[in-house]
């Protein structure tokens, strides 16, 4: 089948199109979201277990345990700047309530992508968002979803914020009071905290709100700037513990007797990697700090290990502790020592009301919901819960009452924690299947180029592609048999749901027709290329893969195979590093089998040329030998250096500055750059540089040249001191800042 060469390109762009798009498909998988309503309502919560005696069963939302809640979120709050000897350091009076107050402490676990917006998304809605939340997080868009500040609003909570604006975004029309500060001047880690502060005197000392949310950015703006290792982290701790103090203070203040207790959450929204960034999956990024303080808990003895948590976790506690209901697409589940001082019928109605919600979520987003263990054992525990009720209604007060609760709570807490986990699986399952098939489809879009570039490229700009007779022959059929089975396999044995597998089979064994067909094309035309007789052949316009190409092409396609690992990305410049060291030995070696080959025929002598063209070849109109003033004589040895020359550059190169995030931490040039200390040789360095391109350029450039360098040298420059440059920083560069921000803090 001929094709016209625009023709051909259209429909590789049309596969490669639809491929990227099957890929991302089963790359971002869909979010388990719940169809049974829009938002949860009281109205959706179930009664306590049927006891034979409808009187005593409740079916009201349980009762407030909170009456205010501060939520102090402190961006990039790794665990260990609170519970290790750090935080003993810089936060003297969060560790004291840690250890000895009235409180509960978690390292609470975040999932990636450990970014703002996602991870703002789980704690109000306590579910999993996806890495196609990372895009959104430049423009977060309203959130819709079921949430935990919706259903405040909706029960006439008074709502106010103060910090990051991303709260703003995601929930417009909630607060009662707001004051938004942007995130993305990273270099600001001083008033964007102000920002906050500023309001929280006089926020304290009012009585007209019940939850107070406060987001600060100062943390994570260090982070960025000069790691978690920075000698500005412990200042801006010290900073954090105070107001944590002023607010805790306040709170004890305001409770009487009598009244119900208030709740001051102290937590971080994700972690932060030894190099200062977040995003990805290291236990730096995915550790946060959780602390709970109330009257309403037990007074420590002494320091306790913190629990281990899901950041999800906080969304249910914190709804059922406001008397809310829990949000349909929540997969947390309860965190019992927050409710380990209420009575037994109140913790089991507690742990009901959550098993209930992740049930109905798991039946609406699995067709095999019945087959998880913790829906059988949610079934089980609901009905050793009315069993425990028949008994405490009977008024039973006897211990065997006692341990039948504790039994039933277990049984709960197992099966909540077995259902949480089955939809946290769900959420950040990628479709592999479709993602291979994907791959597959790109591959062979690919090679398909590659094989048809030269008829593409010729006077007849006609591509030949041999579908026709594909379809009449035995490895057609053969690879058809095989997909079929293959997909059909897949299908029925998978532990997901495939996106393919929802597809009639129409359209899937249409895609395997077309599949097939193209591989067996693609043999054919490569079987073209291949010399068909023994004899010399002749000098054509043929094409052939060289050594050369072939290595190109392989490290391309694994390359492009090694990318199917999200981790993959952080250390990708390592895999160019590698593909370019090896193509500059290849073409060493490649110099050496064409300059110093100890037997060459004449022949050869004819057809192959030297690598580098010289100034005799006939028809030539750039010679890189007469440009750079080389002799024919020695352009071999210059062909032989310019590999050598490339290896060492680039060995020099990844010296200057340490990538990705194994070494980013390690001190290299650019660090000593970057220092002050080095600020008037960096002057001095920078100023002879300057002399020397100005000699230059009046040697040998014209004066269009001269005036457009010079302009472009000062538009340089300019722009690298307004943004402080280290060779001559304007007053008020981010560095000096820091410098006086550590003099101040005696640091």
């Amino acid at each position: 089948m001929k094709l016209s060469s625009s023709v051909f390109a259209l429909l590789c762009l049309i596969l490669e199109i639809v491929s990227i798009a099957l890929f991302l498909r089963g790359f971002f998988p869909v979010p388990v979201k719940s169809s049974f309503s829009a938002k949860s309502k009281v109205t959706d919560i179930p009664a306590e277990p049927q006891t034979g005696n409808n009187a005593v069963n409740s079916s009201r939302a349980p009762a407030l345990l909170f009456k205010r809640v501060v939520i102090v979120l402190i961006d990039a709050l790794r665990e260990d700047f609170v519970f290790s000897s750090d935080g003993r350091r810089f936060m003297p009076y969060t560790r004291h309530v840690v250890e000895k107050g009235s409180s509960h402490s978690f390292i609470a676990k975040a999932r990636p992508p450990t970014v703002t917006m996602p991870r703002i998304k789980a704690l109000t809605t306590g579910s999993i968002p996806g890495f196609i939340d990372v895009v959104m997080n430049l423009n977060s868009p309203v959130l819709l979803e079921d949430n935990l500040i919706w259903q405040a609003k909706s029960a006439g909570k008074r709502i106010i914020f103060y910090g990051d604006d991303t709260w703003v975004r995601l929930f417009p029309k909630h607060f009662m009071e707001q004051d938004g500060t942007t995130s993305f001047f990273v270099s600001d880690y001083t008033e964007v905290d102000n920002n906050v502060t500023r309001h929280l005197d006089s926020t304290l000392k009012r009585d007209d709100w019940d939850i107070l949310i406060l987001h600060y950015l100062g943390l994570d703006h260090i982070g960025h700037i000069s790691g978690p290792h920075s000698s500005l982290i412990g200042p801006k701790l010290m900073e954090m513990d105070d107001i944590i103090k002023k607010i805790h203070a306040s709170l004890i203040s305001k409770e009487s007797e009598g009244t119900l207790p208030n709740l001051l959450v102290v937590c971080g929204d994700h972690g932060m990697s030894e190099t200062g960034s977040h995003g990805g999956s290291s236990e730096q990024e995915i550790n946060t700090a959780l602390v709970l303080i109330s009257p309403a808990f037990r007074r420590k003895v002494g320091l306790e290990r913190p629990a281990v948590v899901e950041q999800v976790d906080l969304a249910p506690t914190l709804a059922l502790g406001l008397g809310l209901p829990i949000s349909q697409n929540s997969v947390g589940r309860l965190i019992p020592a927050v409710f380990e001082e209420l009575s037994m019928r109140e913790q089991l109605r507690m742990l009901q009301i959550n098993g209930h919600q992740l049930s109905q979520l798991l039946q609406d987003s699995n067709p095999v919901f019945h087959k998880e263990d913790g829906y059988e054992q949610f079934r089980v525990a609901e009905k050793a819960h009315g069993s425990w009720m028949k008994l405490y209604v009977d008024g039973n007060k006897s211990e065997v009452l006692s341990n039948m609760g504790k039994k039933v709570r277990k049984q709960y807490l197992d099966a909540l924690k077995a259902m949480s986990s089955a939809l946290s699986k769900q959420m950040g399952k990628y479709d592999l299947y479709s993602m291979i098939i994907a791959m597959t489809f790109i591959l062979q879009v690919l090679f398909l180029l590659l094989l048809a570039m030269p008829e593409a490229l010729s006077r007849d700009a006609v591509v030949d592609v041999p579908l026709a007779s594909s379809l009449l022959s035995l490895p057609f059929y053969l690879l058809c048999l095989f997909g079929s089975a293959l997909h059909v396999l897949v299908c029925t044995s998978a532990g997901g749901p495939c996106y393919l597998c929802s597809l009639p089979w129409v359209l899937v064994f249409s895609v395997i027709l077309l599949s097939s067909a193209f591989t067996c094309a693609l043999v054919g035309m490569a079987a073209r290329r291949l010399p068909t007789s023994n004899k010399t052949p002749t000098k054509s316009s043929g094409w052939a893969l060289s050594e050369l190409d072939a290595l190109l092409l392989t490290g391309t396609v694994f390359h492009t195979l090694s990318l199917g690992s999200s981790s993959f990305i952080e250390e990708e410049h390592q895999t160019w590093y590698f593909l370019l060291n090896t193509l500059c030995l290849a073409v060493f070696q490649d110099v050496c089998r064409r300059y110093f080959r100890e037997q060459r025929q004449r022949g050869e002598e004819e057809d192959e040329g030297p690598l580098l063209p010289s100034a005799s070849d006939a028809g030539l109109s750039f010679s890189p030998a007469m440009e750079l003033g080389v002799s024919a004589g020695s352009e071999k040895w210059l062909a032989l250096g310019t590999p050598l020359l490339t290896l060492t550059c680039c060995r020099l190169l990844r010296a200057l500055n340490q990538t990705g995030v194994q070494w980013a931490h390690l001190p290299d040039f650019g660090h000593w750059l970057n220092s002050g200390d080095h600020k008037v040789f960096l002057s001095v360095l920078a100023a002879v540089s300057l002399l020397l391109i100005l000699v230059l350029v009046q040697r040998h450039c014209s004066l269009v040249s001269k005036i457009a360098l010079a302009l472009g040298l000062l538009g340089v420059y300019s722009y690298r001191a307004a943004v402080g440059n280290v060779l001559f920083p304007w007053p008020h560069s981010s560095r000096q800042v820091s410098k006086s921000f550590d003099v101040e803090a005696g640091v």
